[in-house]
């Protein structure tokens, strides 16, 4: 239970690197500008919400849990429909590590 703050930290921080990379990428293809733009946004929302995930998963707030569940859920399908590479596979792996791990811990999460 003490290490699922952590790894939210860390999706949070490769989500952030992930946005990062992508704004870097707006001069090599200035047809897909908003594309990318559209892209970085969304890998930004997406960081913030696992950092506020792991902020909050330790308050045992029963909502906080199921919404986790939810946009790991949706992290984890999404990145299968896309162009799947080594980095796809790994971000899937570490979506899908939390998502176990919060289920095998829900007792422990999840108020009484």
């Amino acid at each position: 239970m003490k290490n699922i703050p952590a790894l939210f930290f860390i999706n949070a921080f490769v989500l952030a690197a992930f946005g990062a990379v992508t704004i870097m990428r707006l001069d090599q293809n200035p047809e897909m500008k908003t594309t990318y733009i559209v892209y970085a946004l969304l890998m930004f929302s997406d960081a913030l919400a696992m950092l506020l995930f792991g902020l909050f998963i330790d308050r045992k707030i029963r909502a906080v849990f199921w919404l986790a569940l939810l946009v790991l859920g949706l992290n984890i399908t999404l990145t299968i429909f896309d162009q799947f590479g080594l980095v796809d596979f790994l971000f899937t792996l570490l979506n899908f590590a939390i998502f176990m791990a919060l289920l095998v811990c829900r007792k422990e999460i999840l108020p009484q």
